[in-house]
């Protein structure tokens, strides 16, 4: 068993095939990301389905090193810290409730996805209790696994979509409502007092709109400006 901290990597290749969510989002900085499991090819798969350049992913596989790698310094000048933990939730000579401790302990701002082969009610309360960001069953789909990384990132502010990938899912969201609600475009500009032409492009995602003309299609849309925004954000 190894564990992968010595030299720990910033991949720097491109990123392998992986769901739109996490193609049209960029981060905020270095995202720092530990993958505990006893089985070092569960890891390795990991750090490669999650493989981005904005992405530092340490794996541990020993469970008589997972203390110290919690608490142990990713940077020099201070404590160093995970946004991220996916933990394997049977570690052989390991109470999960020691592993949930060490991590309150040492890593009290990680958000923890627990994963496992061996899921059960009381393994479910467990981790209800420590307020665990999610539970996965194996064996997963890799693209699963990576929805819930992308949107723990996200909901920490860690991850935001790109001004490009916003303005296309803005774009198809107004257009989803409007041909829902049996609208055409000229319907629509009508309804809001904005050109054909502006409306097309702003459905097609290729020219950004004004916080005025988004409130005038809410409104012809029959919603709240909030709610197409709301509309935009993946479930």
């Amino acid at each position: 068993m190894t564990v992968d901290l010595e030299h720990p990597q910033t991949q720097h290749h491109p990123t392998p095939a992986r769901s739109p969510a996490i193609q049209d989002l960029q981060s905020s900085g270095e995202i720092r990301i530990l993958v505990i499991d006893d089985d070092i090819s569960t890891c390795s798969l990991i750090k490669a389905a999650l493989s981005n350049p904005d992405f530092q992913i340490d794996t541990v596989s020993d469970p008589q090193l997972l203390e110290s790698t919690l608490a142990r310094r990713l940077d020099p000048e201070q404590r160093g810290y995970y946004h991220l933990i996916l933990l394997d939730y049977v570690l052989p000579g390991v109470e999960p409730e020691l592993v949930f401790s060490w991590i309150r302990d040492h890593q009290p701002e990680a958000n923890v996805v627990v994963i496992t082969a061996y899921p059960s009610m009381d393994s479910a309360l467990s981790c209800l209790r420590a307020r665990t960001y999610d539970y996965v069953t194996k064996p997963f789909q890799i693209d699963h696994l990576r929805d819930i990384v992308t949107r723990c990132l996200e909901n920490q502010g860690l991850l935001r979509m790109t001004e490009d990938a916003l303005r296309e899912n803005l774009g198809a969201a107004i257009r989803e409502r409007r041909k829902a609600l049996g609208y055409t475009l000229a319907e629509m500009s009508k309804r809001t007092d904005v050109s054909l032409g502006y409306l097309s492009q702003i459905e097609l995602g290729k020219n950004s709109a004004s916080i005025e003309t988004l409130y005038r299609i809410s409104l012809a849309l029959g919603m709240k400006l909030s709610e197409l925004f709301q509309s935009i954000q993946r479930q």
